[in-house]
């Protein structure tokens, strides 16, 4: 079992910036992959962006050159810096990993961006 607690979210204007932290505790050992998606109402929660052991990076294309994804694999955190926000940033964020043949997730943060 694995427990992902987020942190970080708030309301900010658009072209502010936000960083977000998601903190893994229980069964680390195992992660190799951690990310963060995000869901609006009505429509598919999204990934916006992973990052695996090794390093590799991936994310969302709309959100290129704008967020940065990165772990602290000492203190189990992955993080999300956001910068440049647009209002169509907002939604609940949520973190991600899967292990053993299971998806787990943290209970999300609210991300708000105003024009």
């Amino acid at each position: 079992q694995v427990q992902l607690v987020e942190s970080g979210g708030g309301l900010v204007q658009a072209g502010g910036s936000l960083r977000l932290s998601c903190a893994a505790s229980g069964s680390v050992f195992g992660i190799n992959t951690m990310a963060w998606y995000r869901q609006t109402p009505g429509k598919q929660r999204e990934l916006v962006a992973l990052i695996t052991n090794g390093g590799s990076r991936r994310y969302l294309d709309s959100v290129k050159g704008r967020f940065t994804i990165s772990s602290d694999n000492a203190k189990n955190t992955v993080y999300l810096q956001m910068d440049s926000l647009r209002p169509e940033d907002t939604a609940v964020y949520y973190c991600n990993t899967p292990l053993f043949g299971a998806n787990y997730w943290g209970q999300g943060t609210q991300v708000t961006v105003s024009s």
